[in-house]
């Protein structure tokens, strides 16, 4: 499991992380101690294993099961450096640090290929490369004339997650809930502006923020500031939202869907609103082929491959709570609840967080701050 899936942790997050399972029993406190110490340890540890790969990647990644076959071909796990967010891990590897392969979330891959730091891959040797489902890799940024530059691997979704006991299925009919008085002091946002601007964008109408006006971007801005107003806290990462909401401090979050099976085996009452009337958002992550690694090019394509095999599907439900971009491998998994509830299509209207203008990017970044600071 991910520590922060990507985005803008603020300092001291991993302290706020131990903190956050204080009130926790059984195998969630167990599960998300373990990532809590992760944390604690990024993003200067490395886990030595097979020196001759480098794997940058998310606290909580370095799990075997994630590519069996790879441990399996090479006797043992790449080497893993692990960090806790996406603007952390870009700014390491742009200040030099070396390794082979990195994992970004997709709004990353733009600024990678603009510094500089990665080359194409070569989709003769991604085995898989056919078996990914088309949407993760409809973008210029991801694949044009000049190559393959990212391997999508795996996604996730964010909804309404909300304890049934407290409130009512019709609140959640409507992301309006955020902004509804009488959820003052009751709701939890992420300390991530990419997920806040998908769901203000998501509340105002807009479902492709590829192209986004300045009206729009306006509009999204001062709902965000209303939703300001009900926010109890902003959760920095998974094991903080399930405190939050196992304490009963708070009762409705803008929520990754990986926090249901975690709230689930702590018999909390949650429930995973994802067919609002203004939608839900997908996100996904996968691998670029860093420029200049110091490793074995042969072993990076076997760690991809290993990633996208499709015995490998469960291994990342089970760890991670996500699903594989290989829609063979998630069609393995399929009949499985945690696919139906959090991974699944809706049939509504979804906001995929794929790439969008940097520039505007960075303009959410600023304007969330501020927000967050009550301005």
């Amino acid at each position: 499991m991910q520590a922060a899936r990507h985005g803008d942790l603020p300092p001291g997050c991993p302290a706020a992380s131990v903190r956050s399972t204080a009130n926790l029993g059984g195998p969630a406190l167990t599960f998300l101690r373990s990532t809590a110490l992760a944390l604690t340890l990024v993003p200067m540890t490395a886990f030595a294993a097979d020196k001759n790969l480098t794997v940058f990647d998310w606290a909580g990644f370095e799990e075997p099961v994630l590519f069996q076959s790879y441990v399996d071909k090479h006797g043992d796990s790449p080497t893993f450096a692990l960090y806790g967010d996406d603007d952390e891990a870009y700014q390491k590897l742009a200040s030099g640090f070396k390794a082979d392969v990195a994992h970004p979330c997709s709004q990353m891959v733009s600024k990678y290929r603009d510094k500089g730091l990665i080359e194409p891959w070569d989709p003769a040797r991604i085995t898989a490369l056919a078996d990914i489902a088309p949407r993760f890799l409809n973008s210029p940024v991801f694949k044009d004339d000049g190559g393959v530059w990212y391997i999508p691997t795996d996604f996730g979704s964010a909804a309404i997650a909300y304890n049934t006991q407290s409130v009512p299925a019709e609140d959640v009919a409507t992301l309006q809930i955020f902004v509804n008085p009488a959820y003052q002091g009751r709701t939890t946002l992420p300390d991530s502006a990419d997920d806040v601007w998908a769901l203000a964008y998501l509340a105002t109408g807009v479902t492709d923020w590829t192209q986004v006006t300045d009206e729009q971007f306006k509009a999204a801005a001062d709902w965000l500031r209303a939703a300001h107003k009900n926010v109890a806290a902003y959760w920095a990462d998974p094991a903080e939202e399930a405190q939050l909401m196992a304490s009963g401090t708070v009762d409705v979050a803008w929520s990754w869907n990986d926090v249901l099976p975690i709230l689930q085996k702590e018999g909390y009452p949650v429930g995973f609103q994802r067919a609002a009337k203004e939608g839900s958002s997908t996100f996904f992550c996968g691998f670029v082929n860093l420029k200049d690694g110091p490793g074995d090019e042969n072993r990076a394509y076997d760690f991809i491959n290993a990633w996208l095999d499709v015995g490998s599907a469960k291994g990342l439900l089970d760890t991670i709570g996500y699903g594989p971009t290989n829609a063979k491998a998630l069609a393995s998994i399929a009949d499985d609840p945690r696919v139906k509830a959090g991974l699944s299509e809706t049939g509504g209207p979804v906001l995929s967080q794929t790439p969008n203008d940097p520039a505007q990017r960075e303009r959410q970044l600023a304007e969330f701050e501020k927000i967050k600071a009550g301005f």
